[in-house]
């Protein structure tokens, strides 16, 4: 048994050493700073230069020549100003220039899809849906062959993409699509049936990144259905439905997609047969970072709407309502979740940029926090305006609307937040072992392994590393001394963070996946978000103290607050996941009996 413990231990503290991923590090009891501290910086002057032209042309043509109010009520983008986007290089921007790309990196990317959403998410969202995921999977894990025939008329817009995975009965569950793929009997063909809803530019495309189930006959003559990803153009014989009534985004087209023996090339296979699930999972991982920086955006310009207003409306005693504290709270709140989005938005763009091998968590993190964050801004900004800000003529109207779609496609943020708290607990699963030894040497009184389980789980529980060194570092030991009380402040939620998470995992272990106890999952992903967004924050501000920027000031003191405001909430959060079980019982049981209900339980008030 004890030799099991050591082999489990040093199994876990391996994975842990090779991760490069911060928020993977927080579940495995290693601090992984490589790709937070410092702040990273990923363009140098060239890019830097490139990228500012590219910034003016963007907002120049965003704001003169497109017409957002005009395509949410056509309900469609005005086809000249989507064939101007064209000789701009926007449906192209990560492409190569060997396939007639933009061949910008993530970070430059991230910055020209912020200044699209800003001013008009339908447009945005229509070609985002065309580059970030429409032909994402031939650019990223395309064969040669495929790259040719296909990217540049991608890459320049004279074709469109889409990317089409959901199905009627199949929504956040990626795996469980009904679509099917056969192979023709002379082998050169896959023959699909099915059909896709919800599909960004499902209606214009003219190419589709397809998942399907491809049978396969096995060794003992059993079927086995296997999710491949191919490449299907219209001319094989795609047809769509008319454009969905959506409550925002109106602008971009999303249609039901049907396959009806639709002929495939077998070149069109996208990988293997077989490879569908981590196609899909690799294209949405990698596209949710121009999201979680774009709409920064957008929580930019709702703040500039809301500060304008509160900067000239005045009342009471003839004084601009910005003077007034709940106000002032309003417009500080909106520039703290604003400032953390930004910072971890552009953080996660640049491990990217730098070569990161494990980026999905944060990338989970960043696309719930900013969109989440981006409707709260939006919200308080028409509360800040009052009846004006409820008035179309704001623009907050449409941005409100637009913005409600952010926190359901490509990935629920429910779904999300559950992705990152089961993969973290994954990743400290290693552990397991040592802790049902633990437990069975209690049951026995075998004192020996007893004092053996119980050093090593106080070395866990304390927030040290396996082996019975310290933590390898701290993040008070990374930041501008100005920062290190915030910093320490950190560690010590980090600390309690991993303590609550061996915790529940030695309570719960593999039940820990059952739908019941997806409420004390929530509090984990919310505290891991939270502590991700603070370490950001810290790295951008300490960075700004170091390089002197006149902002530097400002920084620190919004590192400080927003420090003190989510360590506030981490302390909430774990407790709830450690303790208040009974509160989760309590909201399982509401809701059991309202649905066994159809309704509200309780009588009318009146009685009538």
């Amino acid at each position: 048994m004890i030799n099991a413990a050591r082999t489990a231990a040093t199994k876990t503290q391996h994975a842990a050493a090779t991760t490069d991923s911060f928020v993977t590090g927080l579940y495995t009891n290693q601090l992984v700073l490589d790709h937070v501290y410092p702040y990273p910086s990923v363009l140098d002057q060239e890019r830097t230069e490139n990228l500012g032209m590219l910034v003016d042309a963007t907002e120049s043509f965003m704001s003169t020549e497109n017409n957002a109010d005009q395509n949410d009520r056509n309900a469609k983008i005005d086809p000249d100003v989507w064939e101007a986007a064209k000789p701009m290089g926007s449906f192209g921007l990560l492409v190569p220039e060997e396939y007639e790309g933009m061949a910008c990196n993530n970070t430059e990317f991230a910055r020209l899809t912020e200044i699209m959403l800003a001013e008009d998410a339908g447009f945005s969202i229509a070609i985002g849906a065309h580059q970030s995921i429409g032909y994402k999977a031939i650019l990223l894990l395309g064969n040669e062959s495929q790259k040719k025939q296909y990217l540049p008329d991608l890459a320049t817009g004279r074709k469109i993409a889409a990317f089409a995975l959901t199905e009627p009965a199949v929504g956040s569950d990626a795996a469980s699509v009904q679509t099917k793929a056969v192979l023709s009997d002379d082998g050169k063909h896959y023959i699909l049936n099915g059909s896709k809803i919800w599909i960004s530019n499902g209606g214009i495309a003219d190419v589709f990144t397809v998942f399907a189930k491809v049978p396969e006959k096995q060794a003992d003559g059993s079927i086995k259905e296997k999710m491949s990803g191919f490449i299907v153009e219209r001319k094989h014989g795609v047809k769509s439905g008319p454009p969905e009534d959506k409550m925002g985004i109106k602008a971009s087209n999303t249609a039901e997609v049907y396959f009806e023996d639709t002929m495939v090339p077998v070149e069109n296979l996208i990988c293997n047969v077989g490879d569908g699930f981590k196609i899909a999972m690799e294209v949405l991982n990698n596209g949710r970072f121009g999201m979680a920086a774009g709409l920064c955006g957008t929580m930019k310009k709702s703040m500039k709407t809301a500060i304008d207003f509160a900067s000239q409306r005045k009342q009471f005693f003839n004084t601009e309502i910005h003077n007034y504290g709940a106000i002032q709270e309003k417009i500080a709140m909106m520039s703290l979740k604003h400032y953390a989005a930004e910072s971890m938005g552009y953080l996660l763009c640049s491990s990217m940029d730098n070569k990161a091998d494990s980026y999905q968590l944060e990338a989970a993190c960043c696309k719930i926090f900013s969109s989440e964050a981006a409707w709260w801004v939006t919200d308080e900004a028409i509360q800040v305006c009052g009846g004006t800000g409820y008035m179309r003529s704001t623009g907050l109207e449409r941005v409100m609307r637009d913005l409600r779609i952010f926190r359901i496609f490509e990935g629920t943020n429910d779904i999300l937040r559950l992705f990152i708290a089961l993969t973290g607990i994954k990743h400290l699963g290693g552990t397991l072992d040592e802790v049902k030894g633990l437990q069975k040497a209690i049951a026995t009184m075998n004192f020996p392994d007893i004092w053996i389980g119980l050093g090593w789980l106080q070395k866990h529980e304390a927030g040290k590393r396996f082996g019975g060194t310290k933590m390898n570092e701290s993040i008070a030991e990374r930041v501008d001394p100005r920062l290190s009380h915030a910093a320490e402040k950190v560690d010590r939620a980090i600390a309690d963070f991993q303590f609550t998470v061996t915790d529940i995992t030695m309570k719960y272990q593999k039940k820990i996946i059952n739908p019941e106890n997806q409420m004390l999952l929530k509090r984990i992903a919310d505290s891991t978000i939270s502590l991700y967004s603070m370490a950001a924050v810290l790295s951008r501000a300490s960075r700004a103290v170091q390089r002197g920027d006149h902002s530097a000031d400002h920084e620190v003191r919004m590192a400080e607050a927003w420090v003190k405001n989510q360590t506030e909430e981490i302390k909430f959060w774990l407790k709830q996941a450690r303790s208040n079980q009974s509160y989760h019982a309590d909201l399982t049981a509401i809701s059991r009996a309202v649905i066994a209900n159809e309704a509200t339980v309780q009588p009318h008030p009146l009685g009538v």
